[in-house]
């Protein structure tokens, strides 16, 4: 994992600025984010937060990635997480990000398919033969019934 969470596709222009948009050199993300540049290196050696490059191999921050080193660093000084530690975390939200992602798709494909089937459901109903009457079944009994010919009587 590079530490970034999955970009959004489709529907944005390329002159249009969304948080993934790397735009920081190193010492500007340094300096919003509170960190040494080498810091930010070390982080990027180690796949904390993994910044876009340039042409020329430049690192370029997004604002997604600034976020994500001012998380890092507070991981690692208030919470007293090691890096590999850190690196677990933000592998592990990222997985649920792409899990509760794949559950809501599932989801819309669900009930997409369950819309289907009440349409196909209906269709059905609907042609049905109304001159018909269903047939129920007659609940049988344990009687017994003994048919006996009458006897003909001698002498008429």
């Amino acid at each position: 994992m590079d530490g970034r969470r999955p970009r959004p596709r489709g529907g944005f222009s390329p002159y249009e600025l969304t948080d993934e948009t790397p735009v920081y050199v190193i010492s500007v993300a340094a300096q919003l984010s509170g960190l040494h540049p080498q810091t930010l290196r070390q982080y990027d050696r180690l796949g904390l937060v993994s910044p876009d490059r340039t042409a020329g191999r430049g690192r370029r921050y997004s604002a997604r990635d600034i976020e994500l080193l001012r998380q890092v660093q507070q991981l690692s000084q208030d919470e007293g997480i090691n890096l590999a530690g850190i690196k677990r975390i933000i592998e592990l939200e990222n997985q649920v990000a792409a899990l509760q992602s794949r559950v809501a798709e599932l989801q819309d494909a669900l009930d997409g398919a369950a819309a289907a089937m009440r349409q196909r459901e209906a269709a059905v109903h609907a042609s049905y033969r109304r001159d018909l009457v269903p047939y129920q079944e007659v609940q049988q009994t344990s009687a017994l019934v003994v048919w006996r010919p009458k006897r003909q009587q001698s002498g008429d």
